[in-house]
C-alpha cells in the first residue's frame, strides 16, 4: 500500500480496460473493501452483486442513455444496492462503499469507473434502477445506487494535478470566510 495522498491523486476514472480477467484473490480483496466500508450506526444496509459474466456485462452496459457502454469491456462490475428500510442514509452508506471499492481497485493497480444508477434513465426512458433490477433479479426493496466497473487499465491517466485544486471552495468558520 502506498501513501493515501498518492492513492487519491492517482485514482482516476478509467473507461477502457484490457481483456485480462481478474484473479479470485483480486475479486476477494475488492469485496473485503466493500464489506469493511463504514455505515451509519453499523447498519450495513448495502448489498453487492458481483457480475463477471460477459453477456450480463453487455446487458448492463445499456443501463443508461449515455456513459455506461464501457461496462461491457470491464472484467467485473460490482452493483452497489441498499435497503432504504434498513437506514435513512442508505445513499450515503452505499456511496461510501462505492468509493471504498474504487480506492481498493486503484491500490491494486486496477482501473475503475463509477456508473450512477439512482435517478438515471435508459435510452428508452426506463429508470436505470428498474433496468438493473430486471437483469439481475434484485429484490424490489433494494435500491441500486451505482455500478462500479473494474478491470485492468487499458489506458493511463495522469494523476490529479494539485495546481487545479479549487481552494476558493474552502471556507473557514463560515461561508465566505470573512
Amino acid at each position: 500500500m502506498e501513501q493515501f495522498s498518492e492513492l487519491i491523486k492517482k485514482r482516476r476514472s478509467i473507461r477502457k480496460f484490457t481483456s485480462e480477467e481478474l484473479t479470485q484473490e483480486e475479486v476477494v480483496n475488492l469485496l473485503k473493501a466493500a464489506l469493511m466500508s463504514p455505515s451509519s450506526k453499523r447498519t450495513n444496509p448495502w448489498q453487492f452483486i458481483v457480475v463477471d459474466d460477459k453477456e450480463t456485462l453487455a446487458k448492463l452496459a445499456h443501463c443508461k442513455e449515455n456513459s455506461s457502454s464501457f461496462i461491457a469491456d470491464a472484467a467485473l462490475a460490482i452493483v452497489v444496492a441498499a435497503d432504504p428500510l434498513d437506514s435513512d442514509v442508505w445513499i450515503e452508506d452505499a456511496s461510501i462503499a462505492s468509493i471504498m471499492i474504487q480506492l481498493q481497485a486503484e491500490d491494486m493497480g486496477l482501473g475503475s469507473c463509477w456508473v450512477q444508477i439512482r435517478e438515471r434513465f435508459t435510452a428508452t426512458g426506463m429508470s436505470s434502477d428498474e433496468y438493473v433490477h430486471g437483469i439481475l433479479d434484485i429484490p424490489l426493496q433494494l435500491q441500486v445506487l451505482s455500478i462500479i466497473a473494474i478491470g485492468h487499465k487499458g489506458m493511463e491517466r495522469k494523476p490529479f494535478n494539485e495546481d487545479h485544486l479549487q481552494w476558493e471552495k474552502i471556507h473557514i468558520n463560515k461561508y465566505g470566510g470573512k
